[in-house]
């Protein structure tokens, strides 16, 4: 998330809060040559893009791999309760903790996802963390950064334009044009794009056919790149890439319409991972964006196996709420990276537990300020879901209890209590936004000491790879989500036949969900019961190697809201930038 509305370490505290913009100017940033050298880094194993910001040069990772094959290596994923639209703190957690682990003596490194530009103009702002936890330099970080966005909706759109003209300039390939699986991509939030027609104007139009635009971040080439281990092995996950089928079924992949090769070299840079700096000064790996809604909802894996040469601790996040980003890290990334978590932290907030226990649709935050105690208590449903979903992966469990400026010390105590006493979780109170890492001291010691005791025979996935993609669905559905039973609609039966003749079968699943809510109606709060998931859609990721099932309020393109966030943003005469975070 961008920032916590002004938070503060104290319910007595008076005192003014600095903006996040005010602290990120205030911070005296260390040029990144010399930020990393301690951390295995050299001059030559960069590639600059001004002073405080770079990329990790291939031959660099691939060093940085071998070494963290003789490191410990401690994985400490972040991940939350079903959060309210503006997001609970993980990002600010995932870079307090990461601040704070080096604070008390350990070298941790943080790993996080890039913005994109919908979000940041839509309804959260700037994401990069906030206050005193936060990524610099944060205005390059939130627009343009090293252009990686830009670079993967140029690809994008480069294949499926080099599909249109496949389909109008004479197609050998016999493209069923009512079967196009390749939309257009932009990186921004706009509804109106959702549906289009394209091919319009006559002969020199191109063939007349319906369309879509998704955000940038839901596009297969996100998921592609985050996934890849290196050029290689990207270029061949672009190569298999299904855009369409053909009139008697069969796919046609982007090495059909011979894109691959263009596609994947504007990825060459992309692919490299991106350093910059907390305001403490330990490093942040910021590199890729799939949302955990639509997508896999994690940083790329190059920057995770680069952190991992780097340090002893690797902080990284999943996007909004366990039920989404975790349960896909767990059974989508760590299967395919050939990773073990040792410790999951949970963040929680007064905000959302009152969201849920006043059982709000849609949210209404001066009635949450207005709430007490019991309202905080009534929540507690949807977090203990969370955390129980959480364990039954074999991995610790903190809750992060992270301070609002107007949350009372008898709300935060309920948390605590209830999560030690009911819950039997490690559970601290966090306070890194408005005191960085001077905040996050208890949280990081249980962090520490759940690494410590946990054990990595213990961790294990919710399915395997041999079970049906109908049993994956439904044990998701059921174990994570609550569900009774999982329905499908529409085609999704003929669509899991079509992936089963394909060879897909033994494909992780990657469901497509609302973040709004543990079901599939964003209105219900808590711990919903007695409703079952509807499944619309299953189509494969195929350069992923994951497929996607489609649930009944799933959006590929976002909108924005009556008054976006862009609204409040301006730049003066000098260049300051205002609103962004």
């Amino acid at each position: 998330m961008s920032s916590q509305d002004e938070q503060s370490s104290t319910e007595e505290s008076q005192e003014p809060i600095p903006t996040d913009y005010d602290i990120a100017q205030s911070t005296d940033m260390e040029p990144i040559w010399e930020l990393v050298e301690p951390w295995g880094l050299g001059l030559d194993d960069l590639q600059y893009f001004g002073e405080y910001t770079a990329k990790v040069k291939q031959h660099a990772i691939e060093r940085l791999r071998e070494q963290a094959e003789n490191k410990e290596q401690n994985l400490v994923l972040v991940t939350g309760m079903t959060p309210t639209p503006k997001g609970e703190g993980k990002t600010v957690t995932t870079v307090g903790l990461g601040q704070t682990l080096n604070h008390v003596g350990e070298e941790a490194m943080i790993a996080i996802r890039e913005p994109s530009l919908g979000p940041v103009f839509g309804v959260k702002g700037g994401a990069a963390g906030g206050g005193r936890s936060q990524v610099l330099p944060m205005e390059d970080i939130n627009l343009h950064f090293t252009g990686d966005l830009h670079a993967l909706t140029s690809a994008h759109n480069l294949i499926a334009a080099m599909l249109d003209a496949k389909i109008s300039q004479g197609d050998d390939l016999d493209i069923d044009i009512n079967n196009v699986a390749w939309p257009r991509a932009i990186d921004m939030n706009d509804r109106a794009l959702r549906e289009t027609v394209v091919g319009l104007g006559g002969k020199t139009g191109g063939t007349p056919r319906e369309d879509s635009f998704i955000l940038t971040a839901a596009s297969g080439l996100m998921a592609v790149l985050c996934l890849a281990t290196d050029i290689g092995d990207l270029k061949e996950r672009v190569s298999r890439i299904i855009v369409a089928y053909d009139e008697a079924g069969d796919p046609v992949t982007v090495d059909d319409i011979e894109a691959t090769g263009p596609a994947t070299m504007l990825l060459r840079d992309a692919i490299k991972p991106n350093v910059v700096q907390t305001i403490e000064g330990t490093p942040a790996l910021v590199h890729g964006g799939p949302f955990a809604n639509i997508a896999h909802g994690t940083n790329s894996l190059v920057a995770d196996k680069t952190a991992f040469g780097m340090g002893d601790y690797l902080v990284t996040e999943a996007g909004f709420g366990s039920d989404l980003g975790a349960e896909k890290f767990m059974d989508v990334v760590c299967r395919k990276g050939d990773m073990t978590p040792n410790a999951v932290v949970l963040v929680a907030s007064v905000r959302a537990l009152k969201y849920h226990g006043l059982d709000q649709w849609p949210v209404d935050y001066d009635e949450i300020d207005a709430a007490g105690v019991d309202a905080v208590e009534a929540g507690f449903s949807n977090l203990d879901k969370h955390a129980r979903n959480l364990q039954k992966f074999g991995v610790p469990v903190v809750v992060s209890v992270n301070r609002f400026p107007d949350d009372t010390d008898a709300e935060i105590q309920a948390v605590l209590d209830h999560c030690r006493e009911d819950l039997g979780v490690r559970a601290a109170e966090s306070n890194v936004f408005s005191d960085g890492s001077e905040g996050g001291v208890d949280l990081a010691e249980n962090v520490i000491e759940a690494t410590e005791e946990s054990d990595e025979d213990e961790f294990r996935m919710l399915y395997d790879d041999e079970d049906s993609i109908k049993e994956k669905i439904h044990t998701v559905a059921t174990e994570i989500y609550g569900a009774d039973d999982v329905k499908y609609t529409g085609g999704a039966l003929d669509d899991i036949e079509q992936m089963n003749e394909l060879g897909f079968d033994d494909y992780p699943v990657v469901m497509s969900k609302t973040f709004h809510s543990l079901s599939d109606d964003a209105s219900r709060k808590g711990a919903p019961e007695d409703w079952e998931l509807e499944i619309s859609e299953v189509y494969p990721s195929a350069g992923a190697g994951f497929l996607v099932a489609l649930t009944a309020d799933a959006l590929t393109m976002p909108g924005l809201p009556a008054r976006p966030a862009a609204a409040d943003m301006d730049i003066d005469e000098d260049g300051n930038i205002s609103g962004l975070f």
